[in-house]
């Protein structure tokens, strides 16, 4: 107790959740979502055939979060766009990610330790608009605690949740991307960290909101700049999520069940294999007869 006395742990955590996003943690935001909205395979021709689809689809990666929350809360999915300062800072960023010349903002902007830094900002609003979400449908619905935490993940997931109609906006229709089906870290983390936040609304949970938001936000921060920093798309829920879908839901564990009926199939070849032989063996006997 005297150490957290020292390090002022509640201050400090009262301060980071009081304090703005804008316009630094937004531009990191922006910047990110509209990285990964580059990544994907012909948004680069799209913004240069048809601009107006690349730059909704652009405010989509930015601002998807708020229009769903907004439809699923009874709210004008155009709400968002009165904020004229994070619109234009967002399409400022979508131009000079997209037309720059010689690509100078995307190459700085997508050099690793620049990225790793802004990666690690954006997990800050992530968590920020679960908290946000959560407490906003708990002013709706006092005791809605699904609709609590459906509004908080939709709220962190951003537009992955709406990814489908994103892509059709570019000609594209890939229904097995569908984010439900495939659920990546920063979606499976906004749902984990909309039901702690539910739970801490409820009073369920012996932590203070800002120190929650803190904590949770050191979690996702560090897990993307590692996972980002390798490259690697595998979750740290994989293990524990393995385990407990093999136990509730008979999901095949590490692979073991498939690994299991892939010999019956094996040996089929060498069963049609050994009845070509039995009568092809058939056969010459029958010819030795007939000579």
């Amino acid at each position: 107790m005297d150490v957290l006395a020292v390090l002022n742990l509640g201050d400090l955590a009262q301060a980071f959740s009081k304090m703005g996003m804008f316009p630094v943690f937004d531009v990191a935001y922006y910047i990110v979502s509209i990285l990964y909205l580059k990544y994907e395979p012909g948004s680069v021709e799209v913004s240069r055939k048809s601009p107006v689809a690349s730059w909704l689809c652009a405010m989509l990666y930015c601002f998807g979060s708020y229009i769903l929350a907004d439809i699923m809360l009874g709210g004008s999915p155009v709400d968002y766009f009165q904020h004229n300062s994070h619109i234009l800072l967002a399409s400022a960023i979508w131009y000079l990610i997209f037309y720059c010349p010689l690509n100078l903002f995307y190459k700085c902007v997508a050099f690793l330790p620049v990225k790793l830094v802004l990666v690690a900002l954006k997990e800050v609003v992530r968590t920020r608009k679960i908290a946000a979400g959560v407490h906003h449908a708990h002013h709706a619905y006092h005791h809605g605690y699904f609709i609590m935490v459906i509004v908080g993940y939709v709220k962190g997931s951003g537009v992955a949740l709406i990814s489908n109609f994103e892509q059709l906006l570019r000609g594209v229709w890939r229904p097995e991307t569908n984010e439900i089906l495939n659920m990546s870290f920063p979606t499976k983390a906004s749902l984990y960290g909309a039901i702690l936040f539910t739970m801490q609304e409820a009073h369920w949970l012996p932590v203070s909101r800002s120190m929650l938001i803190i904590v949770f936000t050191l979690f996702m921060a560090t897990s993307k700049v590692w996972m980002t920093a390798r490259h690697s798309h595998s979750s740290p829920f994989a293990l524990i999520e393995s385990w407990i879908c093999h136990v509730l839901f008979r999901s095949p564990l590490g692979g073991s069940e498939e690994a299991h009926h892939h010999p019956p199939a094996a040996s089929a070849p060498s069963s049609l294999k050994s009845k070509e032989e039995l009568s092809e063996g058939a056969r010459k006997r029958k010819a030795k007869k007939a000579e």
